[in-house]
């Protein structure tokens, strides 16, 4: 399997750990096609200041049955794994060389859909997660922003269909990410966040 760092170093963020591979080596326009049309996509409502709005962006969970996970307020049972989620889980654990027992995907249909600034920081997933985020399909820009200091400098990190960004130790706990909307006219994507539920 072929690993390429984008970067000579990787980026960095006081209070992270990062690590960014332009490829893994997956065929990653095939890999789009297929789970744009096989995996079961939903889109579910989320409340914010007491408004209710639809996701902007589709998703699924998959996971070992004991893979509960709550987000955003809404519980997530997962779906038992497919055997192209597997195949992609086993190229990621080989990267990561750390194990996942779930993983949440979401499709980004176009550049009007996005993801707000949030932390991986539910309980769930321990003081320290490691979260693997492989990016399928069209380039988005991973927005990374401080949860307390505002004047912290940030990273605006470009996210290439096939690329791997792992994040560890307390990344989670000083920092928020989020992909913004487009004006530009942009493809599909679909990124799945690999994580392990305690």
């Amino acid at each position: 399997m072929t690993q390429r760092a984008l970067f000579d170093t990787a980026p960095e963020l006081p209070g992270a750990s990062l690590d960014f591979y332009a490829q893994i080596g997956l065929d990653d326009k095939d890999l789009l096609q297929r789970l744009i049309g096989e995996i079961p996509w939903r889109q579910e409502d989320i409340t914010v200041f007491g408004k209710t709005y639809p996701q902007p962006r589709l998703l699924a969970w998959y996971g070992d049955p004991e893979a509960s996970y709550t987000y955003s307020g809404i519980l997530h049972e997962p779906l038992p794994w497919t055997d192209l989620l597997l195949e992609i889980r086993e190229a990621v654990h080989a990267v990561c060389a750390t194990t996942f027992n779930s993983v949440l995907l979401n499709y980004y249909r176009d550049g009007r859909d996005s993801m707000g600034m949030h932390a991986d920081d539910e309980s769930e997933l321990g003081p320290e997660p490691v979260i693997a985020s492989l990016s399928l399909g069209e380039e988005r820009t991973l927005r990374f922003r401080h949860k307390r200091r505002k004047t912290e400098p940030g990273l605006d990190l470009p996210l290439p269909s096939g690329s791997l960004l792992v994040m560890r130790g307390t990344t989670q706990q000083h920092w928020k990410h989020g992909i913004n909307k487009l004006r530009r006219p942009c493809g599909p994507r679909v990124n799945l966040t690999f994580r392990q539920v305690y």
